[in-house]
């Protein structure tokens, strides 16, 4: 049956996903405008046509070939809500760059996203992974997101508690496939004194920051400042060395196995979750292991962030990196710290079938 959809073009991926991996779609049309996606998506779904949302493509690993009509939201804009002497509550638009946004909103004074900066990305894509560093979820600072659900043909309002938000998950991520967001709400605050500095690489670089400004205490711009200098320190751009950020997740596991390997490894990093639970640092384990810098080419650890893989298949003009090579050095990586550790590392980017449908396992990805 032929799909009377807007036409649709072939295309080739592989610069639309960080990592550079080799992939070319059947089909892709990218979204401008909310009143486009009903149009689009309806006869995919009558259809039974698979279909892939793709956002910014820093959290994705590609398959060499998708048979799926790949949509690609690109809806622009910000809108303030409310706003008065303490608070502004603003609508992001699901196309607009995060960092972009983290930058703009910290610099018109609107604070609460500084601890986010850098990450890569869309806003749409954010709520899905809800993303998260130094201290700071995005949950923190969500008021709500609209969202078409695919399967039932209906918009909807989702509050903080409808969106099931845990540890980089939500209900956007465990239901894949079935929601386009296109719309992000934020609380966002305007006490300039009101950081988080948990962490110490972070509070000094700020500190730093301040004292060349000749002030005496820690401005949320300072936070922003100093936590994108040191991701710009830490982690390779995109651009220069492909990579898709940290790729594995920080493990939680039993405060009475953490405390035994502690005994072993006395600065092995961890973070009390609750009374019986204490998230790894995973970076910590994949570095103590003597990984950085190992893996299966050319896909390797980064030499200086051992949550980084990268792709090195451009620098060295070699064919442009697949799918598999990526599950190759995922699978070492894990049996490397499982074996030393006793702890399975979760991979944090989704796994995109050649169908489109989003592969959740940690453990059948060798193929």
């Amino acid at each position: 049956m032929t799909l009377s959809i807007p036409a649709s073009s072939q295309a080739d991926l592989t610069s639309l996903n960080t990592m550079a991996l080799a992939c070319h779609a059947k089909y892709f049309v990218s979204l401008s405008h909310e009143a486009q996606i009903e149009p689009i998506l309806k006869p995919l779904v009558a259809n039974q046509a698979p279909f892939l949302i793709l956002s910014g493509g820093s959290n994705v690993l590609l398959p060499p070939t998708l048979r799926a009509h790949v949509i690609q939201p690109l809806l622009k804009g910000v809108e303030v809500i409310h706003e008065d002497k303490d608070q502004v509550l603003i609508e992001v638009m699901a196309g607009e760059n995060w960092h972009e946004l983290v930058t703009t909103t910290v610099n018109r004074g609107w604070f609460g996203l500084e601890n986010l900066a850098l990450i890569p990305g869309l806003t749409g894509a954010a709520p899905v992974q809800n993303i998260g560093a130094y201290g700071v979820q995005l949950d923190d600072v969500i008021t709500h997101v609209r969202a078409y659900h695919i399967p039932t043909d209906s918009w909807h309002h989702l509050d903080k508690a409808a969106c099931e938000f845990g540890y980089r998950d939500s209900v956007f991520k465990r239901q894949a496939g079935e929601w386009l967001i296109t719309r992000v709400g934020f609380d966002l605050h305007k006490d300039n004194q009101r950081i988080n500095s948990q962490y110490g690489d972070v509070q000094n670089a700020a500190l730093e920051i301040a004292y060349k400004a000749q002030r005496a205490s820690i401005t949320p711009v300072d936070i922003m400042q100093a936590i994108t200098a040191i991701r710009q320190s830490k982690l390779p751009n995109p651009a220069n060395l492909p990579n898709c950020g940290s790729f594995f997740k920080n493990p939680i596991i039993g405060t009475p196995q953490f405390e035994q390997l502690k005994t072993q490894w006395p600065d092995l990093v961890g973070y009390r979750v609750d009374e019986t639970h204490t998230k790894v640092a995973a970076g910590w384990l994949i570095d103590h292991a003597g990984l950085k810098g190992k893996g299966i080419a050319p896909i390797l650890i980064h030499d200086r962030q051992a949550l980084v893989l990268t792709n090195h298949s451009p620098s060295l003009n070699l064919t442009p990196a697949k799918q598999s090579d990526v599950a190759a050095t995922q699978v070492y990586v894990q049996e490397q710290i499982a074996s030393r550790y006793g702890i399975h590392l979760e991979r944090e980017p989704v796994w995109i079938e050649e169908d489109g449908q989003i592969n959740l396992s940690n453990t059948t990805l060798r193929g």
